[in-house]
């Protein structure tokens, strides 16, 4: 049973969330994410979900421990975190979507005491995409509130039944089990914009329920890099 909190969120392209926490309760978070917390507050870190869980979030590229923040006062106190870049915040009811989510390595941010986080999936893609580091998801599991984080602007979509969508992979924050996915290669004239390894997109099939982001971290890291390199100048 996942602990019942309240949460605020503050701020427009780069949000920080404000969890306010009744004695005994708590949350648990990725590492280095935490901004701020009040008198009360007690952080531990720990391998959450055993240490097989552990080793699995480690050989993708995750945190081997997850820090969990617990009020051990008497009284309510806030412990706040803050996105890695740019984006929005989005809250979920695990029970509202049937108790479980698929997401996108680094997406998620926090969640409620007793949400199970562990690694659902893994495929490399290639140099190219994602740091070397492939597609990974993680699996969140209960009945509380969970927190994910999307670059850029989010989109929410509803698949009927045998709908389909086919979505760049970067693009994919997550969506329900009930999904479908496929992973597939898309060769041709642009293998050159793409170091030469092509397009990954994700063909996604309803029924179920689909988060998407406009700006995938992978992207920007790709702009912020093009513009350090300009015709004519060489970079020191």
């Amino acid at each position: 049973m996942s602990h019942t909190i309240d949460y605020q969120i503050y701020g427009d392209d780069l949000q920080v969330i404000e969890i306010l926490l009744d004695p005994d309760e708590g949350v648990q978070a990725e590492i280095g994410s935490m901004m701020y917390m009040e008198e009360g507050i007690k952080m531990n870190t720990r391998v959450e979900g055993g240490i097989f869980s552990g080793l699995k979030r480690l050989v993708t590229g995750e945190n081997f421990f997850v820090s969990t923040f617990e009020n051990k006062g008497r009284s309510q106190a806030k412990v706040a975190f803050a996105a890695p870049y740019p984006g929005k915040i989005v809250a979920l009811n695990l029970q509202d979507l049937g108790g479980a989510l698929l997401c996108q390595k680094d997406s998620f941010l926090c969640a409620a005491r007793g949400i199970d986080v562990d690694i659902a999936f893994t495929k490399r893609l290639g140099s190219g995409f994602f740091g070397g580091e492939g597609f990974v998801l993680q699996k969140l599991e209960g009945d509380g509130l969970a927190f994910i984080h999307a670059g850029g602007t989010i989109i929410k979509k509803e698949l009927g039944r045998k709908e389909e969508l086919r979505v760049d992979t970067g693009c994919v924050v997550g969506f329900t089990p009930d999904v479908d996915y496929k992973i597939k290669f898309v060769g041709g004239f642009r293998n050159a914009l793409f170091g030469r390894e092509g397009v990954y997109l994700t063909e996604l099939e309803g029924p179920g329920t689909v988060y998407l982001q406009s700006l995938p971290f992978s992207r920007l890291v790709d702009r912020i890099f093009a513009t350090q390199i300009l015709p004519g100048k060489t970079n020191e």
